[in-house]
Parts: C-alpha cells; sequence; structure tokens
C-alpha cells in the first residue's frame, strides 16, 4: 500500500478542494459595515501582526451600560461669519464710503457752477437792460464823453472852493449832464440802483430824503430863474418903451 499516500496528497491539492478552502477563507462568518463600526470592535479584533498592548482598556460609558456614547459633529456656526465674508463686508463698506464722497463732490461742483452761470446771466440781463432801446437815437459812447467832460469842467471850476464844494459839484454836473443827454440810460441806472438801495432801508431813505432836498431846490432855482426872467422881461420892456418914447421926442 505504498502508493495510498500518494493519492491522498494528489486530492488534497484536487482544484474543488483548493476551492473550499479559498470559500472558507475569504467568505467572512459576520458582516462588516462600516458605518456601524465602534471603538469597541476596533478594539477587539486580534491584530494579525502585532499582539494587544496590554495596557490598553476600553472607556466606559458615563451610566455604566458598556456603550459608547457617540461623539458629537461640529457643527459650523453660521453667526460667526468667516474671514473671507469679513472681507468682503470691509470692502463694502470701503467702496459706499468712496462713492458717497464722489457723489458729494460732484454735487458740491455741479452747485458751484450752477452758482457761476446765475451770475453770469443776472450780470449780462443787467448790462443789457441798461442800454436804451433801438428806437431811441439815444448813443450811449459820445454820450458817456460829454458826461465826462462836463464833470472834469465842474471840478476845474471848483478847484479853488472848500472840500464839499469840489466833492458835490462834478458829481451834480455830472448826473445833470447825464440826464440831458442820456435821459433813457440814465433812467435805467436809477432804477438799478434804487433795486440794490431797497434791500438797505437806512440807505434808501437817505436816498429819498436826499432826493427831496434836490427836488425842492431844483423847483426853487426854476422859480426864482422864472421870476427873474419875468423881471427881466419887465425891465427890457420897460427900456424898450422908454427908447422908443425918447425916439419918438426926439423927432
Amino acid at each position: 500500500m505504498a502508493f495510498q499516500p500518494m493519492l491522498w496528497h494528489r486530492a488534497a491539492f484536487s482544484p474543488i478542494a483548493v476551492a473550499l478552502t479559498a470559500g472558507a477563507i475569504l467568505y467572512p462568518k459576520r458582516p462588516a459595515y462600516a458605518e456601524e463600526a465602534d471603538i469597541a470592535d476596533v478594539l477587539s479584533r486580534k491584530p494579525i501582526y502585532d499582539d494587544t498592548p496590554p495596557n490598553l482598556t476600553l472607556p466606559s460609558s458615563p451610566d455604566g451600560s458598556g456603550t459608547l456614547p457617540s461623539s458629537p459633529t461640529t457643527k459650523h456656526n453660521p453667526s460667526s461669519p468667516s474671514p473671507t465674508d469679513r472681507l468682503a463686508t470691509q470692502i463694502r463698506r470701503t467702496r459706499l464710503a468712496l462713492q458717497r464722497q464722489a457723489v458729494r463732490a460732484e454735487d458740491a461742483t455741479n452747485a458751484f457752477m450752477t452758482r457761476t452761470l446765475q451770475l453770469e446771466h443776472s450780470f449780462t440781463s443787467t448790462i443789457a437792460s441798461l442800454a436804451p432801446p433801438k428806437e431811441s437815437n439815444e448813443k450811449v459812447v459820445p454820450g458817456l464823453l460829454y458826461v465826462l467832460v462836463a464833470s472834469m469842467a465842474g471840478s476845474i471850476a471848483t478847484r479853488n472852493r472848500n472840500i464839499f464844494l469840489r466833492a458835490a459839484v462834478p458829481v451834480a454836473v455830472g448826473i445833470g449832464t447825464a440826464y440831458t443827454v442820456l435821459p433813457l440810460t440814465t433812467r435805467n441806472v436809477g432804477d438799478l440802483v434804487w433795486q440794490y438801495e431797497k434791500r438797505f432801508p437806512v440807505v434808501a431813505e437817505n436816498h429819498i430824503r436826499v432826493k427831496e432836498r434836490v427836488g425842492r431846490f431844483v423847483e426853487t432855482g426854476i422859480a426864482h430863474s422864472q421870476m427873474s426872467a419875468a423881471m427881466l422881461q419887465d425891465k427890457v420892456g420897460g427900456v424898450r418903451a422908454a427908447v422908443e418914447e425918447w425916439v419918438k421926442k426926439g423927432r
């Protein structure tokens, strides 16, 4: 029976035996679930190559049941912003602040330009309103030369007088000449001056008083001149009558 060990050896390494052995090794006796594995299962398994450390003990649960409490999962607190969010918020605030400053500067520039244009329009319209109408034959440039010459003549006539006359006579002569040569322009200038004087009641009242005094003085002067002219006319008439009578007697 020398061939029996050889037969057993061949039967042991037959393909069926190899398949059964591999299935027994590879097929697990207990299903493993990755999501249900805990620390107790991991530590209870014996390593293949290393021995379990003798001083490793399983932690016990607080209630003594032997099961470990599940570790709490770390949750992100939505109330605390991240550094990226804080940086974005700061950039947004800076951008809004720069935008507000730019809008303020633009508004200030627009307001300044508006005031400048209004002043320019007011000045040009005021100068244009002083000019006489085209249908009148009033010439501004020659009339201003006449007024200037009359004022200089009044200053020359009163150069040896007191300071009051040297200041008042040229102005009075110039105004009188202006009313004679440039009546419309002078009236427009007077109305413009009066509009500005009304903003200051004291100046307006003094202007009215001076105007009334000058008006009374002019009226008085006109009345005296008329009386003088009438008296002179009477004298001339008397002299003429006397001469005529004397001529008649001489015949």
